[in-house]
């Protein structure tokens, strides 16, 4: 009932009637109603009532009419206010919630203004047209830049976000545009990735009306833990009409007659269920997938609004062929300049819980072939210090050595006692030798940043044939280190792969400056939507969306 509430509203903007052209000029009483509400920073008449947020930007648009009303004219509503308040009405088509901007109120608020039926009150006038500038002024903003900034919730994007001046874009932009749709089309971030996010968010909008939202049972306690092709199942016809609406059995598929069994067509759905949700595809029904098939439909679209919100955040580098590694999804592409993806490759991320890789950006700017491994100082307390304790050999073992604050080897051998009291102290480091045993691998992939974060190769690749790959200690490895190698180092003159693979072999570490430095972005999307439309889900295992819901949940003024 509410979307068709609403969409009456929003067709009922389509006849707008001839009004004065003057703009509305609230008497003084009008005029210091204004004024008071803005400098107060308070609207009751709205869903969020508290814009203090936005008092700037309002006493300045304001101002710059002399306090007339923007919206208004001949005390009736602007053909752009009307304009306005359809795109507000279709907000959640953007990922954003019409309610946020008032949704069912603009019905009431655009009754009251009809000269034809009855004489509208300046208050109303007044009202409304502070009432759409508020609402204007939080979509543009949501739409553009997104409604948290990411800083407070430790994503550290080092770029600030591009702010519109909102008074300016309103004035100049908005209010006497012909076709205020096309002026709100250029707000939202540019990039192919959000629009395919964009386009599938509508599409499950749709479907998650069209479910029934049935639970699929577990298997039977006498039966397997897992379902497999020709078992007998009660929930194959759940399965079936599952599967053909979100797309992974195609409306042509064969289903066996015999509507009991899991068998055929309806496992080959599985897999492809299973791969967009980063699961091994094995078409077994166990826990996990069972767990992730009867994930409401209405949970997939909240992870689109997140992710969307997500996407408003990127800072403007995104735009100059990045190198973009998604947490959640545990894969990292390298972008031309035209977004087409040059180099992808699975990657392995920190430790959920305790060693998690942070969400930031920086510029990627030399890589070290066949490189040391410089231990960080909680590495060496954890972990090594232990082993030392127990076999004071083991330094040599892994190929590790001592060395002092200017790097001069002080130890290859066995630990002493003088030499483990010094590692305790800070006074002494570990670093393991360049080769094919060393944690790096053969190649490093060096950003600068505060986390002392980078990328790198390793010799433990038995991780990337894992479906779920968070195993680091924060930095993040790389299943196909040589092929991207070769993508950063395109523009160094004599670089090619071979000459790259032959240094990664060689004997001794080389440091390759690029030659012109490339946007590094670690980014955590839980949906990801390819060029070829298919949409793939992965799990919160930081809980950053979970993070973010209740955020946003909480309502205006978000956090800036």
């Amino acid at each position: 009932m509410r979307w068709r509430n609403l969409a009456l509203i929003a067709l009922s903007l389509g006849s707008v009637s001839i009004a004065a052209q003057a703009q509305t000029a609230p008497g003084s009483e009008g005029q210091a109603w204004l004024r008071t509400a803005i400098a107060t920073g308070k609207l009751s008449d709205l869903r969020w009532p508290d814009f203090s947020d936005y008092r700037r930007h309002l006493t300045k648009f304001y101002d710059a009419n002399g306090n007339q009303l923007w919206w208004v004219k001949g005390l009736e509503p602007t053909p752009q206010a009307r304009q306005l308040i359809g795109l507000l009405l279709q907000a959640d088509q953007k990922g954003l919630s019409a309610d946020d901007y008032d949704g069912l109120r603009w019905s009431g608020r655009l009754a009251k203004l009809k000269p034809a039926v009855q004489q509208p009150a300046e208050a109303d006038a007044v009202q409304f047209d502070l009432a759409l500038t508020v609402c204007a002024m939080r979509y543009i903003s949501d739409l553009h830049i997104g409604k948290v900034n990411p800083k407070h919730l430790a994503f550290a994007f080092d770029e600030e976000p591009k702010k519109y001046d909102l008074s300016d874009f309103l004035k100049d932009r908005v209010a006497g545009a012909s076709d205020v749709a096309a002026v709100m089309a250029a707000v939202e971030p540019p990039y192919p990735g959000y629009r395919r996010t964009m386009q599938a968010l509508q599409t499950y909008m749709e479907i998650a009306k069209q479910d029934d939202g049935e639970q699929l049972p577990p298997p039977s306690p006498s039966a397997k833990k897992a379902i497999v092709s020709g078992d007998a199942y009660p929930g194959v016809a759940r399965l079936t009409r599952l599967l053909r609406l979100v797309g992974d059995l195609p409306a042509s598929a064969d289903i066996p007659a015999d509507p009991a069994i899991y068998q055929g067509a309806l496992v080959d759905a599985v897999k492809n269920f299973q791969r967009r949700h980063g699961r091994a595809p094995n078409g077994r029904i166990d826990a996990q997938t069972l767990g992730d098939l009867n994930v409401p439909l209405s949970r997939r679209v909240q992870q689109m609004q997140l992710t969307l919100e997500r996407w408003r955040w990127l800072p403007e580098s995104y735009r100059n062929s990045p190198i973009v590694a998604n947490i959640p999804e545990f894969r990292l592409r390298a972008y031309d300049k035209d977004f087409n993806v040059g180099v992808t490759m699975n990657v392995v991320v920190g430790k959920a819980y305790s060693h998690s890789t942070p969400v930031f950006n920086d510029t990627m700017a030399y890589v070290v072939l066949r490189p040391y491994w410089e231990v960080p100082p909680s590495i060496i307390r954890a972990e090594l210090i232990p082993h030392l304790v127990k076999d004071p050999d083991y330094l040599t073992k892994k190929e590790f050595e001592i060395v002092d604050s200017s790097r001069k080897v002080v130890s290859t051998g066995t630990v002493t006692a003088e030499v483990l009291n010094q590692l305790r102290a800070g006074k002494l480091f570990v670093r393991q030798m360049p080769g094919p045993k060393n944690s790096l691998g053969l190649a490093k992939f060096v950003f600068p940043n505060s986390y002392n974060v980078y990328m790198h190769d390793t010799p433990a690749t038995e991780f990337f044939a894992q479906s779920r790959r968070d195993f680091s200690h924060g930095c993040i490895r790389l299943e196909k280190p040589a092929d991207l190698a070769a993508w950063v180092l395109r523009d160094n003159p004599g670089w090619t792969p071979e000459r790259i693979r032959a240094a990664m072999n060689g004997s001794a570490p080389q440091q390759v400056n690029l030659a012109h430095p490339i946007p590094v972005l670690i980014v955590y999307a839980t949906v990801i939507v390819l060029e070829d439309g298919l949409v793939h889900f992965y799990d919160d295992i930081y809980k950053h969306d979970a993070a973010l819901q209740q955020v946003l949940a909480k309502g205006y003024p978000y956090p800036w």
